[in-house]
This record gives C-alpha cells, sequence and structure tokens, in this order.
C-alpha cells in the first residue's frame, strides 16, 4: 500500500495498542487519535488507561480528555471530532493511528452514520423503564418483532444497542437500518489505510487486566471515581458507567470491600473483550487480526507493501 491515508489500529481492552501506536507514532511521524468512547471522558484519566501526560506531551495525541463526564458524548460527535482531526493531520502532514476499542467508532468513520432524528425524552425516559423492571430479553424480543434484521444484528444482552434500536423503531416506525441511507458519510475511505485487530490469546489478555486493575488502584483511581462520585451525576451518563466505575462507587457509599470492587470490575472488563471480538468479527471483518507480538511487523509490512 502506498502512502496509506491512517492506520486504524483496534482490539480488545489492555491488548497493548496504546503502546503499538506510541512506537508507530514515533517511527512513521503520526498523530496518536483516541477512538476509544470512554477514553474522551477528562475525568477519567486511570481508570480507563488513558495515555499519561507525558505520553500526550511526547507525542502529538487527540481526542483524549476533551469531553466533560456530564455529557452524554455521541458517536456523531466523535465522527465529526475525528474528521477534523483527520483534516489536521493532512494538512500538517502527520500520519493518523487512530487507535481504541470502540468498535462502532471505526465503523461510522469508514461507512458512515444514520442520520436518526431525536428520540423524544418521553420515549427514552419510556423504554429505559421498561429495561429496569423487566430486563433486556423482553426488549429484544420485541425488536426482533419490530426489526428483526437490527435484532440479528446486536447481541441479546447488549442493553445499550438493543435499547437504543428500539427507540428508533418505537420513536419513528423505520427501523435503525433504514436511516443509513441517509446521514453522514463515511469520513476516511477503510481501503486506503491500514486495518489491524490485535488479536490477543485470552488467558495472557485475562492476565493483564487482573494486573493492570491493580495497578489502577495503587496509581489513584479510587480517588479519580471519588472525585467523580462527588459530582452527583446521573448514573446513566456513559462516563458513570466506565469499567470498574460502579463497582468502586459501590465500594465508596459502603455497599461492598474494595476487593470485592475490584474483582467486578476485573469481570466485567473480561467478558467486554469477549464482545469486542465477536463484534469485529462480524462488523468488521476487513480487519487483520493479528497476535500482539506480531502486529508492529506486520503494519510496517503493509505499509511497505
Amino acid at each position: 500500500m502506498t502512502k496509506p491515508a491512517a492506520i486504524l489500529l483496534a482490539g480488545p481492552t489492555a491488548s497493548g495498542k496504546s503502546s503499538l501506536a506510541l512506537k508507530l507514532a514515533q517511527a512513521l511521524g503520526g498523530v496518536i487519535i483516541n477512538a476509544d468512547s470512554m477514553q474522551v471522558y477528562r475525568d477519567l484519566r486511570i481508570i480507563t488507561a488513558r495515555p499519561t501526560p507525558a505520553e500526550e506531551q511526547a507525542l502529538p495525541h487527540r481526542l483524549y480528555g476533551h469531553v466533560d463526564a456530564a455529557e452524554n458524548y455521541s458517536v456523531g460527535r466523535w465522527c465529526v471530532d475525528a474528521a477534523a482531526a483527520l483534516a489536521e493531520a493532512e494538512r500538517v502532514g502527520q500520519l493518523p493511528i487512530l487507535v481504541g476499542g470502540t468498535g462502532l467508532y471505526f465503523k461510522a468513520l469508514t461507512r458512515g452514520l444514520a442520520a436518526v432524528p431525536p428520540i423524544p425524552a418521553e420515549m427514552r425516559a419510556m423504554v429505559r423503564a421498561r429495561l429496569k423492571a423487566e430486563g433486556i430479553a423482553p426488549l429484544h424480543a420485541e425488536l426482533q418483532a419490530r426489526d428483526p434484521d437490527g435484532a440479528r444484528q446486536l447481541m441479546p444482552n447488549d442493553r445499550s444497542r438493543v435499547t437504543r434500536a428500539l427507540e428508533v423503531v418505537l420513536a419513528t416506525g423505520r427501523p435503525l437500518a433504514d436511516w443509513h441511507r441517509h446521514g453522514m458519510k463515511p469520513a476516511l475511505d477503510a481501503d486506503h489505510a491500514v486495518k489491524i485487530f490485535l488479536a490477543a490469546e485470552r488467558a495472557a489478555l485475562y492476565r493483564h487486566i487482573d494486573e493492570r486493575f491493580d495497578w489502577m488502584l495503587v496509581s489513584g483511581a479510587l480517588e479519580e471515581v471519588r472525585a467523580l462520585a462527588a459530582r452527583g451525576l446521573d448514573p446513566a451518563l456513559p462516563a458513570m458507567k466506565a469499567h470498574g466505575v460502579p463497582w468502586l462507587i459501590r465500594h465508596l457509599n459502603g455497599e461492598i470491600t474494595l476487593d470485592e470492587a475490584a474483582e467486578g470490575g476485573k469481570r466485567d472488563t473480561r467478558r467486554y473483550t469477549k464482545r469486542q471480538g465477536t463484534w469485529f468479527r462480524h462488523q468488521l471483518p476487513e480487519f487483520a487480526w493479528v497476535p500482539p507480538a506480531d502486529a508492529e511487523a506486520a503494519l510496517h509490512a503493509a505499509l511497505r507493501a
């Protein structure tokens, strides 16, 4: 590939994406652009394993910690911000390296985004009340009845996307897929990008997740979450649901021990990595799956091709 438009570096949480991105940016004169939906929040540097201040100063980083936790930052807003970061990289001659584990960000960037009209607040509240009272299974069943194609593309226990798809079909009378014909165009041509998914071995990945969570606690994650909890934000906000945050808040409230909170956070993260892999395999099959130890060599080979 001659002069790729970008490197798209994806993979599960704790698979080594950030350290690899740093090596690539240094070697290739690149700018690292965040594609992780939790690392956008400025309140959550430690618990989301954002790059350190020293790393951000050493090499150019974009879209890290630029959003307040009180905001419900959407994939649409990220696309706008990412498009601006890509344009700036092109202007100054930097190779964009988009790194993260949020598959929907990569998909929207390379395939565009549906132009879904705003969902009435009362509809959103009704669906969320049903989710709390009934659980996710009845909502997924209703989505299957109203939007069978959309339901088939979602994992039945994906609370956020199932409720979103149901809200759309209930509020508009049209499945979410229908809205994809109109909307935000892709900001990046995927055919002109190198696309890698770090296929970490599961046992090693789980070990790294556990070790990293312990490191987070030693590095001040509990104090970070304490400051976030003190703001009294809506617990339904994305930042309040970052892995480990609800468990550490329960500990701070005296409901569970720190060890129990840590194990809950680790368990949630391990489960999430399984969903990440499944999502990428089905939704973005064009990504090449490469073991982390081989990824740097594979990327350089792809750039030389």
